[in-house]
């Protein structure tokens, strides 16, 4: 492998005919993690990946993907989604190897808004931070009962420009072209200690818990909740382990129904688990489904030999393979409540989009929001983001009906899976 200069680490090659895949390239030293990092990069820019190869030795990594928009907003991105996945590619320095940088952090910054209610307000306001590039941490979001939304969003610039005027200036002035009249104000600021002390979720109810948190579904309730046709694809499901084929690395394999974000899920579970790539190929079938072959090792360099580990491993796989995310709607009090949760990586990111789906979902569905707000909770031994949508009475769904929950939740869990 060849040794490029920084500036030419990412190669991105649009597609000939409109249609046609465009071709991302990574050529960087090797580092934990970066497979995960730059899939969920990729998630967030709305991007599908259609087939890929990864191949490293351990300080030097090889990376093509094969990708399409899933909207036509993006296509004007290329060049931001290039220096986005440039930034988290290790230096081409042969210093790196000795004095790795910690993970930087990102200031956050509170935006606060006062308006007045409409359908698709807060879908309308989140594609806006989609578009500047802007990640939400925590949102809580308030409706009076004279019909003013009180929001507070705190966020994130992936870009790292909101400490200058222009920054904030555009940010405030592409919602204000949103929000248009009912706009009443619309204030930016750093974050203060407020930050820190709303990190948390309100208290969700113990049975609401049990169901969402829970790390282990038999295939019953997995599939129970399968409620499309669609979802039924999920039985096909399958994680194998294989020793036999390298005398190095252990060979997995994953047979699944292909889903939005299938190769982060993955990237994702083998970086918290401290399992290293050094071979991997991505291809999907006609049918829907998609096979995954990887080459991993621990850790220390070893295959996976413990019967404990090897199960362990599969079973977390087809978890995420099954289960990514955690869609329910429930009772709260007297009103509908729509519950979203997702596992956090251990470096503490969330799962991109989450927000902009269930809200493109209930502006689709004609579905008001009285209330939202998003929070981390710690349970099953592992860290969640959690979504909560309380849902406006006033709408064409009777949602003390069954079947229309039912709707709900499939239409979400479908969006976010993307079929």
């Amino acid at each position: 492998m060849g040794v490029p200069g920084d500036d030419d680490v990412v190669q991105i090659q649009e597609g000939r005919n409109p249609g046609e895949p465009c071709v991302i390239t990574v050529n960087c030293p090797d580092k934990t993690g970066l497979g995960c990092d730059i899939c969920r990069i990729i998630l967030e820019f709305g991007l599908y990946i259609t087939k890929g190869d990864v191949s490293t030795d351990g300080i030097w990594c090889y990376i093509v993907l094969w990708v399409v928009p899933r909207s036509a907003l993006l296509c004007m991105r290329w060049s931001n989604l290039k220096d986005r996945l440039q930034a988290i590619c290790p230096p081409c320095l042969a210093s790196f190897y000795f004095n790795q940088q910690p993970t930087r952090s990102f200031p956050v910054y509170l935006l606060k808004f006062c308006c007045l209610d409409r359908k698709g307000l807060l879908h309308d306001v989140t594609q806006v931070f989609c578009e500047l590039e802007l990640t939400l941490q925590k949102v809580k979001v308030t409706t009076t009962p004279d019909g003013r939304v009180l929001d507070l969003f705190f966020i994130t610039d992936n870009m790292e420009l909101m400490h200058t005027k222009n920054r904030q200036d555009e940010t405030c002035k592409r919602l204000q072209a949103v929000l248009q009249d009912s706009c009443i104000s619309c204030e930016l600021q750093l974050a203060g200690p407020e930050y820190e002390c709303n990190q948390g979720i309100s208290s969700l109810p113990p049975e609401l818990t049990e169901e969402l948190f829970r790390c282990e579904l038999t295939d019953d309730e997995v599939y129970s909740q399968a409620l499309s046709s669609d979802m039924r694809k999920l039985r096909k499901t399958n994680v194998t382990l294989d020793n036999s084929i390298s005398p190095a690395h252990t060979l997995l394999q994953i047979r699944c129904a292909d889903h939005k974000g299938l190769l982060y899920d993955t990237m994702r579970a083998l970086k918290d688990m401290n399992m290293k790539i050094l071979y991997g190929r991505f291809s999907p079938r006609i049918t829907g489904y998609c096979d995954l072959d990887l080459f991993i090792q621990q850790k220390d360099g070893k295959k996976i030999v413990d019967p404990e580990k090897q199960s362990a491993l599969c079973s977390r796989l087809k978890l995420e393979m099954l289960h990514p995310l955690r869609v329910i709607i429930a009772n709260r009090g007297p009103d509908t409540e729509l519950v979203v949760a997702n596992p956090v990586e251990l470096s503490g990111k969330g799962r991109p989009r989450v927000f902009y789906d269930v809200t493109f979902v209930l502006k689709a569905l004609g579905i008001c929001i009285f209330s939202a707000e998003i929070g981390r909770r710690s349970a099953s031994e592992r860290e969640w983001e959690v979504y909560r949508f309380l849902l406006d009475e006033n709408c064409e769904f009777q949602l003390t009906s069954i079947i229309a929950r039912n709707q709900i939740v499939d239409k979400v869990r479908r969006t976010l899976m993307g079929w």
